[in-house]
């Protein structure tokens, strides 16, 4: 047990996971939550996401919680009333709006994982992605592709690709896989591919809701 414990421990401390405050129709959205927050705890590390307690939210929160590890939720106090439902697992920080709650799970976070989720995962998902483009950070941002969930997206990627839009380098920020103990091991083996847009120094972090002695990659 212990030889498999030490194979299975992540160069990660915290993940962010973006999910959606609804559980969606297909089980598997469900079913794939709760995994993914089982191998968070497989893999002992942390989880930041979204503060909220319903939806693919609540179902990861809570799996990463009942198997030990420290959960952060972050959410702005506009949402609390729509958000949070019944009692909440782990530490809480309120925020005034989405713009810090973005750069606050960024700052806590390693990783990123976009589980299936809506306008709200998409915009957090794309803005990472991008940040990652610019060189602001170098932590790597991960599609769990549940039953093909995110196939048009990708698709639509390529096609930007295709027409100039997005370099083929910036197409590799993006790691997808369709189970989360594939997803986290690509992410582990990820290399950053920047394309010298901006240095990380260059950027005045508070623009992300940091002071200026703070950068977001590690």
């Amino acid at each position: 047990m212990e030889v498999e414990s030490e194979m299975r421990q992540s160069k990660f401390k915290r993940i962010c996971v973006f999910c959606g405050s609804s559980q969606g129709k297909k089980s598997s959205y469900q079913d794939a939550a709760i995994e993914l927050g089982k191998e968070l705890v497989a893999r002992n590390i942390d989880l930041v996401y979204g503060g909220g307690s319903i939806g693919l939210m609540g179902l990861v929160s809570q799996a990463v919680h009942n198997g030990g590890r420290h959960v952060i939720g972050v959410i702005p106090k506009t949402l609390m009333p729509r958000e949070l439902t019944g009692e909440t697992v782990g530490e809480l920080k309120t925020v005034a709006d989405m713009h810090q709650r973005k750069a606050e799970m960024a700052r806590h976070s390693d990783a990123f994982i976009a589980l299936p989720g809506g306008y709200g995962t998409l915009e957090e998902l794309l803005e990472v992605i991008t940040w990652a483009q610019l060189g602001i950070h170098d932590k790597p941002v991960g599609l769990l592709n549940v039953d093909g969930y995110y196939n048009s997206l990708l698709s639509f990627i390529d096609k930007a690709v295709e027409e100039g839009f997005v370099s083929p380098s910036a197409r590799q920020i993006i790691v997808s896989a369709p189970s989360p103990k594939e997803l986290v091991k690509k992410l582990e083996e990820y290399v950053p591919c920047h394309e010298g847009v901006a240095s990380k120094s260059s950027w005045e972090m508070e623009q992300l809701g940091y002071p200026q002695n703070y950068g977001i990659s590690r």
